[in-house]
């Protein structure tokens, strides 16, 4: 077995059965073709199926050189998961990364915002200019409903159901959700469908996508990370922030007025409950807060 046809196997298995986004399959195939790039430079004539523990370690050695712990640890991660798919298929009967420990690396508390700063990035929108009114609508729906950018761009027309105050959201692997939307957000949606995008040619294939660029066509991602730096550097905010910084405030607030943990895991569409609970280290007194209210023994 070649190296790019387990590759190309591999690919197509986490499309079709495991239903993974395009941009979460790149980020496996990363993995992969790091180790096939250091067999390749260091002339090393092993396939996916005879490649074994100690090769695998000097590669992790070498490699250790250049990245950091947590890097390292998703490397092995990622590298681990190929190998799992091929003792699935059958074609390996052991995992040469099983053995291999992963770096400590401590957990990564999120960036959040301030309300505070959200309205200074939404207060720096020209709602004069053409696009405005769109990313005025697309920063208040990336706060109020707590989406992932990709959710974000890949919103239908047909996944707003105002009448229900929700709107319907697929998440990674496909798994759909539905997620409450408040009045304010669905005002700027229905402005910006009816007022605004009514003005630009759709192209085919776009009609019921909701946010459009000038060209008619779907944005991508790097377009709403630049939307965002941009109205950051304009605000004066000099926090390092992206389009999953709005779906951090999302979380934290809610918890910090009191939601449910449960029910903010429902709203992010988190597989597991320890995902969620990350947001549970970012606000000290907010726990404290809990302890004196709700404690018997206060």
């Amino acid at each position: 077995m070649k190296w790019n046809n387990a590759l190309h196997d591999y690919q197509f298995y986490l499309k079709i059965e495991k239903g993974l986004s395009q941009n979460t399959i790149d980020s496996y195939s990363r993995d992969v073709k790091k180790l096939m790039l250091y067999l390749e430079e260091n002339e090393m004539i092993i396939s996916p199926i005879s490649i074994n523990q100690e090769d695998f370690k000097q590669f992790i050695y070498e490699t250790s050189k250049l990245i950091n712990a947590r890097s390292q640890a998703r490397l092995i991660s990622g590298i681990r998961n190929f190998f799992n798919y091929l003792i699935f298929e059958e074609y390996r009967k052991d995992n040469p990364t099983e053995l291999i420990e992963t770096p400590k690396i401590g957990r990564k508390l999120p960036d959040t915002l301030a309300l505070k700063e959200i309205d200074l990035l939404i207060g720096a929108i020209d709602l004069s200019e053409p696009q405005g009114e769109r990313n005025r609508t697309i920063l208040e729906t990336l706060y109020s409903c707590g989406l992932r950018v990709s959710e974000l761009t890949d919103l239908k027309i047909s996944d707003l159901f105002f009448e229900e105050d929700f709107i319907r959201v697929i998440g990674k692997g496909n798994k759909q959700r539905f997620v409450p939307i408040n009045a304010q957000t669905e005002k700027y949606i229905s402005f910006y469908i009816n007022s605004i995008r009514t003005h630009i040619t759709v192209q085919k294939g776009f009609e019921d996508t909701v946010f459009l660029n000038r060209r008619g066509k779907k944005l991508t991602r790097v377009m709403i990370f630049t939307i965002i730096k941009n109205l950051a550097i304009k605000a004066g905010i000099k926090k390092k922030i992206s389009p999953h910084t709005f779906r951090h405030s999302f979380a934290t607030h809610l918890l910090e007025r009191g939601a449910d943990l449960r029910a903010i895991q429902q709203m992010l569409g988190h597989e597991s409950i320890t995902t969620t609970e990350i947001y549970m280290h970012l606000d000290k007194s907010f726990l404290k807060q809990v302890i004196n209210n709700f404690h018997p023994r206060k």
